[in-house]
């Protein structure tokens, strides 16, 4: 079993709920990202979600815009990313779950990438751009490498999307609480509730509530 669904296990055993922050990797700087992830550790949170940024996001708010446009303009590659990894894991022993588009995979290389995720200690992965019906490679490649494979669900989810999703889902599902762009909200959809009952009742993976 992966160390994130251990996470999860642990935490409800302990009646606890598993808080999961975000944060652009390298914004404004390597420095500061690692004392931001070593607070969320010395605070108790156990799985940090760390963005890489990209030029032309789909579903990012206008806060990660800003934070990722000023880490590529520092320089910050998934290459730079995979380096900082190793060290903060070693530091913080946070579960580390890289978010990113495709498109920075792709360059990289699949193959290549999720090697490293798992020689650099990330446990998990989320690709917002990647649907279901086209991750089968490369979920196979991730759980070859025992790298968790994130997949999204959203509001617009039917139960075939869902069931899809959770067969090869690994970790955790990720539900996109509501539609429309990252950011925060005055208040939360009405219909959470219900949806996440759905989600549970079609998968015995954990459901974390974010966007």
């Amino acid at each position: 079993m992966n160390r994130i669904e251990n996470i999860f296990k642990e935490e409800k055993r302990n009646k606890r709920g598993v808080v999961i922050p975000y944060i652009t990797a390298g914004y404004p700087s390597f420095a500061l990202t690692k004392k931001i992830i070593e607070a969320f550790a010395a605070a108790g949170i156990k799985i940090v979600e760390l963005g890489v940024p990209f030029s032309d996001p789909m579903a990012d708010g206008p806060t990660i815009q800003y934070s990722s446009q000023k880490a590529l303009e520092h320089g910050v590659t998934l290459k730079k990313i995979m380096s900082f990894a190793r060290g903060i894991k070693s530091s913080s022993g946070v579960s580390l779950v890289l978010m990113s588009y495709y498109n920075p995979i792709y360059q990289y290389g699949p193959d290549k990438f999720l090697k490293d995720c798992a020689e650099h200690g990330i446990e998990g992965i989320i690709i917002p751009d990647l649907p279901a019906e086209e991750s089968r490679e490369i979920t196979a490649k991730a759980r070859k490498n025992g790298v968790a494979f994130i997949f999204m669900l959203s509001p617009t989810s039917g139960r075939g999307r869902i069931k899809l999703a959770a067969k090869n889902a690994s970790g955790f599902i990720y539900y996109v609480s509501l539609t429309g762009v990252t950011g925060e909200r005055k208040k939360l959809d009405a219909s959470i509730g219900s949806s996440v009952k759905l989600i549970k009742s079609l998968t015995s993976l954990p459901v974390a509530v974010g966007f």
